[in-house]
């Protein structure tokens, strides 16, 4: 696995060679100081902590400076392990920068959602509204009754409700890397990504599998089909 640490800058558009319009999300990915490095021998398994962006000593505790103090490395706002799949050849000092990805690569992109504050059932989970006539009162955006009487006089866990809206961490898997440059610590991925404009983000390879498409493997074997018939006609529609 591969990964970094990055803040979102923005969403753009650019143009691909056929002059199709592709929406973009531009990261600021690193660089990325390694901090501390797990090994088989001492934590039970391979792995390495990185540090990103820079901030001052006195907006750090002592235990976190003491910390980085031991690796050599000046105070970093954000920390984060993983699981890489070089781990065993970084080393205390060494810098991940965004060249890590390349153009091409599938990442899964992890973020803080946007905050909304206190929301109401129809913002927060699209519930229908009441009409306006006919006695609903002023109540037209309220969720209404939704618990029982005698048994089991209460409202079960998970019923929707009105609440604090965003602010949760999600994670959008399988976008593609569009671009990278690793002079300026660019990360341009297609699509949109979780969070504000300055958020934090972390990007990894992705967990899904892609699999390589075969030739004729859109052709049915199914004779009630019109592919299992004349597979030519299908290969032929495909090309």
């Amino acid at each position: 696995m591969k990964a970094i640490i990055g803040k979102k800058v923005g969403m753009s558009q650019i143009f691909d060679e056929n002059g199709r319009v592709i929406p973009v999300t531009v990261i600021e990915a690193g660089p990325c100081t390694v901090v501390q490095k797990k090994t088989s021998e001492k934590e039970g398994y391979e792995a390495v902590q990185l540090g990103f962006g820079d901030i001052a000593e006195r907006k750090l505790t002592k235990p976190e400076m003491g910390h980085l103090n031991k690796a050599g490395v000046g105070p970093k706002k954000y920390l984060r392990e993983f699981d890489l799949e070089n781990a065993a050849e970084l080393n205390v000092g060494d810098v991940v920068k965004a060249d890590t990805f390349a153009v091409g690569d599938f990442v899964d992109v992890t973020g803080i959602s946007k905050g909304h504050g206190y929301a109401g059932v129809i913002k927060r989970h699209g519930a229908h509204r009441l009409k306006e006539t006919h006695g609903s009162g002023p109540v037209h955006r309220h969720a209404g009754s939704m618990g029982s009487s005698t048994d089991p006089s209460r409202i079960f866990k998970g019923k929707i409700g009105a609440g604090h809206m965003g602010v949760d961490q999600v994670t959008v898997q399988n976008l593609s890397v569009v671009k990278v440059d690793p002079e300026l610590n660019m990360l341009v991925v297609c699509g949109a990504v979780p969070g504000p404009k300055g958020g934090l983000v972390t990007i990894k390879s992705t967990v899904k599998v892609h699999k390589v498409k075969q030739a004729g493997a859109d052709i049915s074997k199914n004779p009630q089909k019109a592919s299992g018939r004349n597979p030519q006609k299908a290969s032929a529609r495909n090309k």
